[in-house]
C-alpha cells in the first residue's frame, strides 16, 4: 500500500475543510472548489479528503449523508480543542470525558455531519 486516507463527502466543501483546517489545525495539500486534500502539519502521511458528494466523480450511491461513521483524532488535549470548538459555535455532541479504555475524548459534529471523535491520552478508569 502506497497511501489510504478518508475522504468525506459533502455540499460544503469549503465550509468542511475550514472546520478541519481552524479546529485540527491540518493543513492543505490541495484544494479546489470540488476537493480539498488536508495533512497533519506534524505527519504529512496523515489525511483527511474533503469531496463534493455531487462531483462527476462521486458515484451517485455514494453521495448520502453519512452514516455509521465516527471519524478519530487522538490529539495532545481534548479539552483545549472542546473549548476552541465552543468558542467557534461548533455542534459538540459531547463534552470531553474520561472513557475506560484510556482516552479522553468528546464528539462534534462537521459541517457535513460526519461525527468526529477527538480524543487524548488520559489515566484508565
Amino acid at each position: 500500500m502506497q497511501r489510504s486516507f478518508v475522504n468525506i463527502l459533502t455540499d460544503k466543501v469549503e465550509e468542511t475543510a475550514s472546520f478541519y483546517k481552524e479546529l485540527l489545525g491540518m493543513i492543505p495539500n490541495f484544494e479546489s472548489d470540488w476537493f480539498v486534500n488536508l495533512a497533519s502539519p506534524q505527519n504529512s502521511s496523515l489525511e483527511l479528503g474533503i469531496l463534493s458528494r455531487t462531483h462527476e466523480i462521486v458515484p451517485s450511491e455514494a453521495g448520502d449523508a453519512p452514516s455509521g461513521v465516527l471519524l478519530t483524532f487522538v490529539l495532545g488535549d481534548c479539552d483545549e480543542i472542546h473549548e476552541r470548538a465552543k468558542a467557534a459555535g461548533l455542534d459538540v455532541v459531547e463534552a470531553p470525558r474520561n472513557m475506560p479504555y484510556g482516552q479522553r475524548r468528546m464528539i462534534l459534529r462537521d459541517p457535513a455531519g460526519t461525527m468526529v471523535d477527538v480524543s487524548s491520552v488520559s489515566a484508565p478508569t
